[in-house]
């Protein structure tokens, strides 16, 4: 008798084109059209995106980045993660001055940056009202979550932006272990990492290293939360613990 083969592998182009083309979150994807019909006045010329934002990097990336969600004059309107906001701009930064990133700014998708050995991703796929996603719009699209990170093989350091971030990340290893080893409660019954800026989570064996950061919100860069020496502090933290 013939072995079924195994199912192939998605791929990293596959898992991206499902992102956008979802329409699980009527709230989500109404007022990401809403923005970009109406603009801001800074864009009124700029033809706004308005889908959900898959991830952007390197397929090969060691280092994932998890944030909260697209902005709404940011991603939303470019159509890649982290690009077109101050927010955006800090970031690079900081990846840029440990050897992630080739430029220090992400403007708009065809500015030529491009990130090495890093990946970036968010929990939510579309720009929430007041950068608020309910919970439930967090676990519908925790789907996108599982198969994006699925598709990024040589993951090692995990850098979770804010505490939706990290709750997500830490809510992906809960739902993969139950799935693998359904009789296996290890993570659950363990206390639940708390997040700060600096944290790292207990290893885990055969899991990345996860690490927190401050989100590079304009709420936390613009009252000194978040500094620049801080947060490259934190990638440069990451790429010691790359093998």
């Amino acid at each position: 008798m013939r072995r079924a083969r195994p199912p192939a592998p998605v791929t990293l182009q596959a898992v991206r084109e499902a992102i956008v083309a979802c329409e699980a979150c009527p709230r989500l994807r109404t007022y990401c059209q809403r923005i970009a019909r109406e603009k801001k006045a800074a864009h009124r010329d700029d033809v706004y995106w308005g889908k959900p934002v898959p991830g952007f990097g390197d397929p090969a990336a060691r280092l994932l980045i998890v944030g909260l969600a697209p902005a709404a004059h940011g991603a939303n309107r470019t159509g890649r993660v982290f690009t077109g906001d101050g927010s955006g701009d800090f970031l690079m930064r900081a990846l840029h001055d440990n050897g992630f990133a080739s430029i220090p700014t992400a403007r708009h998708a065809g500015d030529g940056l491009a990130l090495r050995d890093a990946y970036i991703l968010s929990v939510v796929r579309c720009a929430p009202p007041d950068n608020k996603p309910t919970p439930d719009e967090v676990v519908r699209c925790s789907r996108h979550l599982a198969a994006e990170i699925a598709a990024l093989p040589n993951v090692q350091v995990v850098v979770a932006l804010g505490k939706i971030g990290w709750d997500g990340y830490l809510a992906f290893l809960r739902a993969r272990q139950a799935a693998d080893a359904p009789g296996l409660t290890r993570i659950s019954r363990a206390p639940r990492p708390v997040f700060g800026h600096g944290a790292v989570a207990p290893v885990v064996p055969g899991q990345p290293i996860l690490m927190g950061s401050y989100h590079p919100s304009r709420q936390n860069t613009n009252t000194g939360r978040l500094t620049p020496p801080m947060l490259s502090a934190i990638f440069a933290a990451a790429r010691a613990r790359l093998k």
